[in-house]
């Protein structure tokens, strides 16, 4: 009996002591149940319940129903009863705070229950434009002029498409048969180029295929792209700078089956998000500048100081280098990784881990980026032009040191420092969230060297020698572009090696129309792990660098309208850093007019505007070329740039009247003569 009471006493003093343990403090705001915004003041207050000989006060805080704790403010003197504390910027309703008295040797506490805190606060800049979408076949576009408030209360004048920016995402899958027609109401001529697109030289789009004001080019294109991201814009000779940018541009998504199995963000807007990022100069009046290295402000989809809203989970961004020269280095603030899925030709074979993601103008890529477990929160899409290396345009200096200088360029906050492209402001799930990054996807197999039919040198040089090289204007192969002049002809369906040399000091885009490529070394080195995959567009750095890429020439020819190769820095191009080639089919080459004694004429009669000479022994090669009339006079006399040197070449015979012409060609020991009908 004596030992059942004192087991009832020890019972009843532990019962006691666990209750004085968290009583003799006491919450009294908050308890429990509130619900706060985030970045919210409130004053949390308790009270002593039982005194003791207290050292002080330590406050902590728990979003997570208590599991972990992290301090809000200790040794908050003995005599203080309540804290002004600042609500966190987070989404929780688990949230708890707790009161700890710091006694001598013992501690006391009270928690209070779970309550609720919001972030609800708009955030700070200005919501991204999502372009609206064209779907279907039938694509109705039209070009015009408008005006658009970049500067809140300044009207400039623009250009757009449907629109007074920018232009409408052209959504098309694989197999599609687009009938397009592009509307011209500007007051001036233009064109409308497929950047990434494969289809034939009459449907690119390039310099050529002028619309002018008033009228409506109609092409019409089978898609014969894997899913992927392409884009639309002006290409003008000497006037693309200008109508880029004043507005004209767009997207394209290409979707396919083989993109559709994979388990991927692709709810437009939602969880795949295209992002324009350009930079624009501007005078003092708030109109647009060209053909300046002034580029000063910074859009993404047309928008300044730019936010998206952005779901809890993983989300896809359509990136692309819209600018007419600077280079972005993309990253996520504090370093957090993301991942590439695809380049400017499609999936990649496996998701690609990157911090730093590089892109010169004309590139796009497709990026994921895990959200999960960030609502409420707002992280920060960078350019981390801080580590180029002097030589790009973005960099500190354009060139390789402080002696050349380039005109218009410093000062620019941008140049050579770490700025913000975007937020990206993280809310709620959506109903169907994709929460993982695909372990594998979809690459195409490269084309093998070993089945290469030509290997073709393209070499960049400044026209201007010295410290103002920087300025241009420069070469390719030794010349600057001209509208009548077909620098390259290759084969149907010919596998190439292209060696692209950069003896300029600054790097440049290399674009390449009509079919994509890959790259095999830079400089002997493979390419590094996010330019693996097929591209469009790539910078070849300066400063007698060399990148060399293969590609197959397949599907499409046309023996009078030339597809493009050029530096894709608008004012380079509109400089006349461009050249031109064309695809031809020589199975059309077997009449008898045609061919003798190792020598092909195509097609003769002429009916176009070139024809293509070839010499069947592909060891000769083609120096030059003239044409004689009946009389013996000579009407042209073209000597071929070294680098387009070939057992090929295009002869334009769009200014001879009909008639019976002479073709002469020139190699190293002979001269070749074929006569020419022209109707």
């Amino acid at each position: 009996m004596k030992k059942m009471k004192i087991t009832l006493l020890s019972t009843l003093f532990i019962v006691l002591f666990t209750m004085n343990v968290n009583a003799h403090c006491k919450l009294e705001y908050p308890v429990g149940g509130e619900s706060f915004k985030s970045e919210e003041s409130i004053t949390i207050k308790w009270k002593v319940t039982i005194a003791h000989n207290t050292n002080n006060w330590d406050l902590y805080f728990s979003s997570d129903n208590g599991a972990t704790w992290q301090a809000i403010k200790e040794d908050i003197n003995v005599n203080t009863l309540s804290y002004s504390w600042t609500v966190p910027e987070l989404n929780t309703n688990t949230a708890k705070i707790k009161i700890v008295q710091d006694n001598q040797g013992t501690d006391y506490n009270a928690v209070s229950d779970a309550f609720t805190i919001n972030t609800n606060s708009a955030p700070t800049g200005n919501k991204i434009i999502i372009p609206g979408t064209i779907t279907g076949t039938d694509i109705n576009l039209t070009l015009q002029n408008g005006e658009f408030e970049f500067f809140p209360g300044h009207k400039t004048t623009t250009m757009g498409v449907n629109g007074p920016v920018l232009g409408p995402t052209l959504i098309v899958n694989k197999g599609d048969f687009l009938d397009i027609k592009v509307k011209n109401d500007l007051n001036e001529r233009t064109t409308i180029h497929w950047h990434g697109m494969h289809v034939s030289s009459e449907n690119d789009g390039g310099p050529h295929m002028i619309i002018e004001p008033g009228d409506t080019w109609n092409p019409k294109y089978e898609v014969k792209n894997r899913a992927s991201t392409c884009w639309y814009h002006p290409h003008l000779d000497t006037y693309t700078d200008e109508h880029v940018s004043k507005g004209i541009a767009g997207f394209i998504i290409v979707k396919d089956d083989e993109e559709a199995g994979f388990d991927l963000p692709r709810t437009y807007g939602l969880d795949d998000i295209p992002l324009a990022v350009q930079t624009r100069s501007f005078d003092d009046n708030y109109q647009v500048e060209w053909d300046v290295n002034t580029d000063d402000v910074l859009i993404v989809n047309g928008t300044q100081n730019a936010y998206v809203d952005v779901p809890a989970q993983v989300v896809r961004f359509r990136l692309l280098d819209g600018s007419s020269q600077r280079v972005f280095n993309f990253g996520l603030e504090g370093n957090k990784d993301f991942y590439m899925i695809a380049t400017d030709g499609g999936l990649v074979e496996k998701p690609i881990k990157l911090s730093r993601l590089p892109l010169a103008p004309g590139e796009r890529a497709e990026i994921l980026v895990d959200f999960t477990g960030m609502e409420g929160k707002t992280i920060s899409l960078m350019s981390y032009a801080s580590e180029f290396p002097n030589g790009i345009y973005g960099a500190s200096s354009p060139g390789p040191g402080q002696g050349m200088k380039l005109n218009g360029y410093n000062p620019n906050p941008m140049n050579g420092a770490n700025f913000k492209i975007i937020d990206f402001v993280v809310g709620q799930k959506t109903a169907n969230p994709v929460t993982s990054i695909p372990a594998v996807l979809a690459g195409e197999t490269p084309y093998s060297v070993n089945d290469v039919d030509d290997n073709r040198n393209i070499t960049f040089r400044s026209k201007s020698p010295g410290n103002n090289q920087l300025n241009g204007d420069f070469y390719i192969n030794g010349v600057s572009f001209d509208m009548d002049i077909i620098n390259i002809t290759i084969p149907l369906n010919n596998t190439e090696i292209w060696t692209i040399q950069n003896n300029t000091p600054i790097a440049h885009p290399f674009h390449l129309h009509d079919v994509g490529y890959y790259i095999l070394d830079i400089d002997g080195n493979p390419p590094p792990a996010y330019a693996k995959g097929k591209k469009d567009t790539y910078l070849v750095p300066g400063r007698h660098s060399t990148m060399r890429i293969i590609t197959k020439f397949k599907n499409f020819a046309n023996d009078s309208i030339p597809y493009m190769y050029h530096c894709h820095m608008l004012k380079h191009e509109d400089g006349g850093m461009m050249g031109s080639f064309v695809v031809v089919d020589n199975s059309s080459a077997t009449n008898e007019i045609n061919s003798s004694e190792g020598l092909l004429l195509y097609p003769n009669p002429a009916r176009s505007m070139y024809i293509t000479v070839e010499l069947q022994d592909k060891k000769e090669k083609i120096n030059a070329y003239s044409v004689i009339d009946e009389s013996g006079r000579i009407l042209s006399y073209h000597l071929v740039d070294k680098n387009e040197i070939s057992n090929m070449y295009s002869v334009p015979v769009f200014n001879y009247e009909k008639g019976v012409y002479m073709v002469k060609i020139y190699t190293d020991d002979k001269v070749y003569s074929r006569k020419l009908v022209v109707e």
